[in-house]
């Protein structure tokens, strides 16, 4: 499951997004929570790596 954040960061020409991952560990049942702050145009590329 993965899930962007509302806000969007902008600076100077870019505009940047906050994206906010849960990961499952292997081997196990717990979830971790990957965040990063990206351009909006490769959200969808960062979301679907594993």
């Amino acid at each position: 499951m993965a899930k962007k954040s509302v806000a969007t960061l902008q600076t100077s020409s870019k505009k940047l997004t906050k994206a906010i991952k849960m990961v499952k560990k292997n081997g196990s049942n717990h979830y971790s929570f990957v965040e990063s702050i990206i351009s909006s145009d490769k959200i969808n590329e960062w979301l679907s790596k594993k």
